[in-house]
């Protein structure tokens, strides 16, 4: 045994004097996928139940985390706690009624609404004011001229564009975002004094099903959800058929103000006689949750950080389904809790990284991005002194791009504050992992705008780079089927190995990665 021993400690300290690269390849050696099977077991078992945040299941997986960070050697938070502890608000609709001229639309079918960005109401009304798009902008608006005043209107979605597709917001055939920001027109409807605004969506059941989990789960917000009142409207995204039944006899008039529109760039409303009744109640409570922080202090630059982050939370229950979340994203968090042991490890056998090191899970990415905005809004260590977040959301699977070709990973956002963020990356692929670098959703005109749906993007609104590993997605993203047995934990440990090579690079590089893209 004692010969052993010898053996083993010889060949560490040869592999040491070889340097950072063999130092990195020694500590990424304990990235195995049994112990990234253990961790997923854990957090996908029946006792998790699908981990929502504010649930009991939630606060289990938190508090396995914690329990993982102790028995790896990292310290709690000077408040002696692995935790940052966050107060939610949470809503949801009791009650979300549409009645036009008698006939009741069914939500979810008919029609969507945010249950976080409508309050109680009843109405009933005998008018609607058409008001085209429902835009108001220095550069074109509907608002001009018209009292709006405590109606309620009716408006198309998206924004007017010339015959030649160029837009009359932007002057080119990009999209404003008054089409891309769901939150514009209604605050605009609130602004002009609006009571209720029906968005008609043409797109309505494609809709329907990338936010259905947003409409059925409880819309969640940081501390009290007292702003909605100041800041929104009560609006519905409604089909062409409710649209219509609104219109009435009025549909020839309304489609000759959308080629006005379209022609002219200026704007005309058209009062609609219509019976409408709507009627929205909500059922609001408070719910705690928190994020889970396992800090591995630095040497020499130990007062700049490097954050990997990766959300804990899933899409709980309904019924007795349990949307477990193997991919989405147990796989990320299996992923982190192996890179902070490699860390760990390295610090414990005195080779520890040049800067600190954050291993964060986070909460309420379901709900919103809400731990990560919760962690920018109210940092532990200062922002200033971040250097970089290395986000890891979806990286156990592969999609249907790849169906011959397992090894590879997407890869969003290196680029956009820091090339050199993105050099890094490839140049530790290169030395180690060999993976199919995949950049299709990094486009900026990619239509499912990934880079701005992951935790990692509230770190760029804060002015720190960050890259955003991820698989894509396949039939059983959101779904009870996001299953363990689904995953592939030998691309899953690739991944982690990746992730975790260009954290150790990011740590112990002579400068920090420079701002050098607006």
């Amino acid at each position: 045994m004692l010969q052993s021993r010898s053996i083993l400690a010889i060949t560490f300290l040869l592999i040491f004097s070889r340097g950072l690269f063999a130092q990195a390849e020694y500590f990424a050696a304990g990235i195995q996928k049994e112990n990234l099977y253990t961790h997923l077991s854990v957090l996908t078992s029946d006792s998790l139940a699908g981990r929502e945040t504010g649930t009991e299941g939630n606060l289990k997986a938190t508090n396995y985390i914690a329990r993982h960070f102790e028995k790896i050697g990292i310290p709690p938070l000077e408040n002696h706690s692995y935790f940052q502890d966050i107060v939610f608000t949470s809503d949801a609709f009791s009650s979300n009624k549409v009645i036009i001229n008698a006939k009741e639309y069914a939500p979810m079918w008919d029609f969507y609404s945010f249950p976080g960005f409508n309050v109680d109401l009843e109405t009933k009304e005998e008018e609607i004011l058409f008001l085209g798009y429902g835009i108001d902008d220095p550069v074109y608006s509907d608002y001009k001229r018209v009292d709006t005043k405590d109606k309620v209107i009716l408006v198309y979605g998206g924004e007017p564009f010339r015959s030649d597709s160029t837009s009359w917001l932007t002057g080119n055939t990009s999209l404003s975002e008054w089409s891309t920001d769901v939150t514009k027109k209604i605050a605009a409807a609130k602004k002009n004094g609006v009571k209720a605004v029906f968005i008609i969506d043409g797109q309505l059941q494609k809709s329907i099903g990338k936010y259905r989990n947003s409409y059925l789960n409880s819309s969640m917000q940081v501390g009290k959800n007292d702003k909605i009142q100041e800041n929104f409207t009560n609006c519905a995204y409604i089909s062409t058929t409710m649209a219509k039944a609104i219109i009435g006899n009025n549909f020839d008039k309304v489609v000759d103000i959308r080629n006005y529109i379209s022609k002219k760039g200026r704007t005309k409303h058209l009062v609609l006689e219509t019976s409408l009744q709507l009627s929205q109640k909500k059922n609001v409570k408070k719910l705690d949750g928190r994020n889970v922080l396992g800090y591995i202090e630095g040497t020499d630059k130990k007062d700049e950080l490097v954050i990997v982050t990766a959300h804990l939370d899933h899409l709980g229950t309904k019924g007795e389904n349990i949307y477990r979340g193997a991919d989405d994203d147990g796989s990320g968090t299996s992923a982190v809790l192996e890179i902070a042991k490699a860390f760990a490890e390295a610090k414990k056998k005195g080779k520890g990284t040049r800067r600190s090191v954050l291993c964060m899970l986070l909460t309420g990415e379901e709900k919103g991005l809400l731990g990560s905005s919760y962690y920018t809004s109210f940092p532990i260590f200062p922002l200033e002194k971040t250097i970089v977040d290395v986000n890891i959301d979806m990286i156990g699977r592969i999609d249907v791009e790849h169906p011959q070709n397992p090894d590879y990973v997407y890869v969003i956002g290196a680029d956009k504050l820091s090339t050199e963020l993105h050099q890094i990356n490839e140049m530790v692929n290169e030395n180690y992992t060999h993976l199919e670098l995949d950049y299709r959703y990094n486009d900026e005109d990619e239509p499912n705008r990934y880079y701005y749906r992951s935790d990692h993007y509230n770190f760029v609104k804060a002015g720190i780079p960050a890259i955003f590993y991820f698989n894509g997605t396949h039939a059983d993203y959101h779904r009870t089927s996001d299953t363990i047995d689904k995953i592939n934990f030998d691309v899953l440990t690739k991944r982690t190995k990746l992730a975790f090579y260009t954290a150790w690079e990011l740590a112990n590089r002579a400068e920090r990665i420079k701002l050098d893209v607006k």
